[in-house]
């Protein structure tokens, strides 16, 4: 049966032929990672601490480009305690980047009312986090109770942001700053600002790591004797083999890289699973060490 045949009157035939959500469970709590598209960028953004040489072969090594590849964009949904709690909220129209921002529509095709969110956790305020919240018409869907979770120290951050460690493409660095500005204009009075550490719901704790920018964090899923961390930017697929190499959006990358050292290790002792925001999707797996360094091991799908 042909299910593109216009002929064909069974289920809605999907309007991608991409996955585009993945559900999984840790222990009592229910978790979804939603694709928001992917992103393009220079090769170079990897690592500026690199030697070019060295960086592309990498690249070849793993059967990418020399000169650009696909990041991917992941969020995710978790449902604990009663409580739906949206983390990250991917790109959306904030920078004309045609496969990114596919975020609302996805939540739409997955079953997730913006009104049934009641929590956002947010792991840093760059636009690719935060400009699915600033897309028309969302604020308007979502609950006028609706919690956003931040770490005071991003959003004193993005008060006068400091530019002078990262490598970013033109453009990029005003992009931020505006976006960021937008947003907590928009959405100040709903902000609930933590310091180090909080619980946002049952087994779902935020945890400050700085680095990345000085508020980023992760978040912690525990349940069950089951786990699973978020990890936002902190770790990105060239990490494993090179947790040292600077990526060009970090605003402060030796911190950033100790950061990663450090949550890669608690990781492969305690085999805990990793989501990042960046890697592909969707984004689910183990790490293991390799000598000094580390080893990215997807998890097998769970159909």
């Amino acid at each position: 049966m042909n299910l593109h045949d216009p002929s064909y009157t069974g289920n809605k035939v999907p309007d991608e032929l991409v996955p585009s959500r993945y559900a999984l469970r840790i222990g009592e709590i229910d978790v979804m990672v939603v694709s928001d598209g992917v992103l393009t960028l220079p090769g170079a953004m990897l690592a500026h601490n690199a030697a070019p040489a060295v960086r592309e072969a990498w690249l070849k090594e793993n059967f990418l480009p020399p000169d650009a590849f696909d990041w991917a964009l992941n969020v995710v949904v978790v449902r604990s305690g009663g409580r739906t709690i949206l983390i990250d909220a991917g790109m959306g129209a904030e920078f004309p980047l045609p496969r990114a921002g596919q975020l609302i529509h996805r939540l739409e095709a997955a079953g997730v009312d913006l009104a049934s969110v009641t929590d956002v956790v947010l792991t840093h305020m760059h636009m690719d986090h935060v400009g699915g919240l600033l897309v028309d018409g969302v604020k308007q869907q979502l609950r006028p109770d609706l919690q956003i979770h931040v770490a005071a120290a991003e959003v004193k951050f993005w008060e006068s942001p400091d530019f002078s460690h990262v490598s970013m493409p033109d453009g990029f660095p005003d992009a931020l700053r505006a976006t960021a500005k937008r947003f907590t204009k928009e959405y100040r009075s709903q902000l609930r600002l933590f310091e180090d550490e909080h619980e946002v719901a049952p087994g779902v704790v935020i945890h400050r790591t700085g680095g990345h920018t000085p508020g980023h964090s992760i978040v912690r899923l525990t349940s069950g004797g089951d786990r699973l961390t978020f990890a936002g930017d902190l770790v990105f697929a060239v990490g494993f083999e090179h947790p040292d190499w600077h990526n060009g959006f970090e605003h402060y990358p030796e911190e950033a890289a100790r950061a990663r050292t450090s949550l890669l290790r608690e990781l492969a002792e305690t085999g805990g699973l990793l989501v990042a925001t960046h890697m592909p999707f969707p984004s689910v797996g183990h790490v293991a060490t390799a000598g000094d360094a580390f080893r990215w091991v997807p998890a097998f799908w769970d159909y």
